[in-house]
C-alpha cells in the first residue's frame, strides 16, 4: 500500500514538471556558434566592422517585424523585453544582436586610420557600456528562459564584453583578469562536450582570449612578459583579438615615441641627416624595428607569408615617413639649408625603400624557384612557369636600375655612395643572366631547340662575366658567387641537352619525312582517324598529349556532327482552289442612302 501511495506521488510529481515545462519552455542556443557564423559570413573575416554593424541592424529591422515587437507608429517609444516577454527563441536574438551591434560600432571607431579622438573615444567606451548592458541582459534572460548550456555560453558572453569595456577604459584590471578568466573556464568546459564542430569553436574562443588574459597578466604584475612576447602575442589573428592589438599598437606607438624623442639624426652611407618632425623619426624607427625581424637570428625561422607581410609594413611605414618629409618640403620656405637637407633625407628613405623593394623580390624569386620544379600534389597548388620567373626578374632588373640612377644622383657623392652605385650594378648583371637562363628554359618547353640553345649559350656568357666581375670587387658576396657557379653548370647541361636533342630530331627528319611520303596514297586511300576519349573510356591513353608539344586535344569532336531528327508533316491544301464557293450578296447589309445624298452621285 505504501509503495502505490509513493509511486501515484511520483506519477503527480512528473506531470507537475511537465506542465511546468509547456507553461515556461526552455529555449536553447548556441550563442558561441551563432556568433562565429555571423561575424565571418558578414565582414569580419577581412576586418569590416561596417558591414557587420550593418547586418546586425538589418537583422534586429526583421525580427522587430516578424515578431510584431515594434516601438510604435508616429512617436518613438521603447517597449522593454523583460521575462514575461520572452516567448520565442527570437526574443533572445534580438537582445544578442543589440549587443553585436552596440561592440561592432565601437570597434568601428577603433578601427579608424588615425586611430579614435577624445570624442571619439568617449563614443567608443559608451557603445561598450551598452554592449555590456545587452549582454548582461541575454545572460539574465537565459538563466530563466535557457536551458543551462545557453545560459552558460551567454555567462561568458557576458563575462567576455566587461572584460572588453575594462580593457578599453585602461583600468581595474584585476577585474578585467577574472572575467576573461571566467570566460575561459567556461568555454574550456564546453570544449569538452558535444559535436566536433562545437568543440572546435571552443578551442578557438580560449586560444583568442589567451593573449589578453596574458596582457592582464602583465598589467597586474603578475607576468614577467617582455615587449617582444606582447608583439609574438599580437600576430595571432581573429576578431575577439582586434582590441588587443589595437590597444598593443597604441603601447607600441607611445614607446617608440618616447624612444624617438632621442633619435635626432639618420645616418645613411656616409650621410647625417637632421630629423626635426616627430612624426618621421616615429615612422623610420618603426621601419628599423620590423627590418630586425627581418634580418636578425630567428629570420630563417619565418614563413614566407609572415615574411612578405613584415615587408608590406616596412613599405607602409617608409612612404609615412617620405610623406612627412614631402609636407616639411612644402612647408620649409625658401630656407636653403633645411630644404638641401629635407632633400637628402628624402633620397635616404627612397633608397631604402628601393633595397627592400629588391629584397621582396627575390623573396618572391626563391618561393618561385621552390615551385618550379615541383610535381603537383593533392592541395592543387598552382606549380611556376619559367615565364612568372622571366617577369619577376624584369622587375629586379627595373628595380635596380631605379636605385643605382638615385643613388647616383647629386653632387658631393660619397665613396660610400659611389661602391653601393657598383653594387648595384653587380646585382644587375646577375639578375641579367638568370633572367637568360629562364627564358631559354620557356622556349626550351615549348619546344623550340633552337632559340633555346642559343639563349643558354647568351647565359653562360652572361654568367662568366658577372662571375669575373664578383670575384674583382673588394667586397665579393660568396653566396652569390656560389649561387653563380651553380647557375654556370646548369646552362652548360641545358646548352648540352639542347644540342644533343636537336642533332637527333635533325637526324630523324629523313626518316620521318619518307615515312610520311610512303602513307601518301594516290588513289586516295582513307587516314586512319584517331578515337576520340569518349570511344574509349576503356583504354587508359592520354587524349591531350605531352606539355611539351602543341597537340590538339582529341576529347569530343567540336563541333558535333549534325543528327537526323523527326520531322512534322508538311500539309498541302490542293482542294482549295478548285472549289467554288457559293455567293453571299444577299446576305450582306445594305446601305440605306437618303434624297440628298442621291442629288450628289
Amino acid at each position: 500500500m505504501g509503495k502505490e501511495s509513493d509511486s501515484s506521488a511520483m506519477e503527480i510529481d512528473d506531470e507537475k514538471s511537465n506542465i511546468s515545462e509547456q507553461i515556461n519552455p526552455k529555449f536553447s542556443i548556441n550563442v558561441l556558434q551563432l556568433l562565429k557564423s555571423a561575424q565571418m559570413q558578414h565582414g569580419l573575416r577581412h576586418g569590416d566592422y561596417t558591414r557587420y554593424r550593418r547586418y546586425c541592424s538589418a537583422r534586429l529591422r526583421r525580427l522587430y517585424k516578424s515578431l510584431k515587437f515594434t516601438h510604435g507608429r508616429g512617436k518613438y517609444s521603447r517597449r522593454p523585453i523583460t521575462e514575461s516577454t520572452v516567448t520565442e527563441v527570437r526574443f533572445l536574438h534580438v537582445v544578442f544582436y543589440m549587443a553585436e551591434r552596440a561592440w561592432s560600432q565601437a570597434m568601428e571607431k577603433r578601427q579608424l586610420p588615425d586611430g579614435p579622438n577624445a570624442r571619439q573615444r568617449i563614443y567608443l567606451i559608451g557603445r561598450l557600456r551598452k554592449a555590456v548592458k545587452w549582454a548582461t541582459l541575454l545572460a539574465q534572460l537565459c538563466a530563466v528562459k535557457g536551458d543551462s548550456r545557453t545560459s552558460l555560453e551567454a555567462e561568458a558572453y557576458a563575462s567576455y564584453m566587461k572584460g572588453n569595456l575594462l580593457f578599453e577604459q585602461d583600468k581595474n584590471w584585476d577585474t578585467a583578469l577574472m572575467n576573461f578568466k571566467s570566460a575561459r573556464a567556461v568555454y574550456e568546459e564546453l570544449g569538452k562536450y558535444g559535436d566536433l564542430e562545437n568543440q572546435v569553436l571552443c578551442r578557438e574562443r580560449v586560444e583568442e582570449l589567451e593573449p589578453s588574459i596574458r596582457y592582464c597578466l602583465h598589467k597586474v604584475g603578475e607576468s614577467n612578459l617582455q615587449t617582444s612576447d606582447l608583439l609574438h602575442i599580437g600576430e595571432m589573428e581573429g576578431p575577439a583579438l582586434d582590441l588587443f592589438k589595437a590597444k598593443l599598437e597604441a603601447v607600441m606607438d607611445e614607446a617608440r615615441s618616447q624612444q624617438a624623442a632621442s633619435m635626432t639624426e639618420f645616418h645613411w652611407l656616409g650621410h647625417r641627416f637632421p630629423i626635426s618632425n616627430a612624426k618621421t623619426r616615429v615612422s623610420i624607427l618603426k621601419a628599423q624595428e620590423l627590418e630586425k625581424n627581418l634580418h636578425g637570428p630567428a629570420a630563417d625561422s619565418l614563413p614566407a607569408e609572415k615574411r612578405l607581410s613584415i615587408f608590406d609594413k616596412i613599405f607602409t611605414a617608409y612612404h609615412e615617413a617620405r610623406s612627412s618629409i614631402r609636407n616639411d618640403l612644402v612647408t620649409a620656405g625658401n630656407a636653403e639649408n633645411v630644404k638641401d637637407e629635407l632633400n637628402g633625407l628624402d633620397k635616404a628613405v627612397s633608397a631604402l625603400l628601393g633595397q627592400r623593394t629588391i629584397e621582396r623580390n627575390q623573396l618572391l624569386v626563391s618561393l618561385a624557384k621552390s615551385k618550379l620544379n615541383k610535381r603537383r600534389d593533392d592541395k592543387n597548388e598552382k606549380l611556376t612557369k619559367p615565364e612568372e620567373l622571366v617577369r619577376l626578374y624584369d622587375l629586379l632588373l627595373q628595380n635596380s636600375a631605379d636605385l643605382s640612377d638615385l643613388v647616383s644622383s647629386g653632387r658631393d657623392r660619397k665613396p660610400e655612395e659611389v661602391a653601393f652605385a657598383e653594387e648595384c650594378v653587380l646585382k644587375s648583371l646577375v639578375f641579367r643572366a638568370e633572367r637568360c637562363f629562364y627564358l631559354a628554359k620557356s622556349y626550351s618547353l615549348a619546344g623550340k631547340k633552337t632559340e633555346a640553345y642559343a639563349l643558354y649559350c647568351h647565359a653562360r656568357h652572361l654568367v662568366d662575366d658577372a662571375l669575373h666581375k664578383l670575384e674583382a670587387a673588394t667586397n665579393s658576396d660568396e653566396g652569390m658567387i656560389k649561387e653563380l657557379k651553380m647557375l654556370h653548370e646548369d646552362c652548360r647541361s641545358n646548352s648540352c641537352i639542347e644540342h644533343a636533342a636537336g642533332i637527333l630530331e635533325e637526324m630523324k627528319a629523313p626518316d620521318k619525312l619518307s615515312k610520311k611520303i610512303s602513307t601518301i596514297s594516290l588513289a586516295g586511300g582513307d587516314k586512319k582517324l584517331e578515337k576520340f576519349l569518349l570511344e574509349k573510356l576503356d583504354v587508359y591513353e592520354s587524349a591531350v598529349g605531352d606539355s611539351n608539344t602543341k597537340v590538339v586535344p582529341h576529347i569530343q569532336p567540336f563541333p558535333p556532327e549534325f543528327q537526323t531528327i523527326p520531322r512534322n508533316p508538311i500539309v498541302l491544301d490542293l482542294a482549295f482552289n478548285a472549289i467554288d464557293f457559293p455567293s453571299l450578296e444577299n446576305r450582306m447589309k445594305k446601305d440605306k442612302k437618303g434624297f440628298i445624298s442621291r442629288l450628289w452621285r
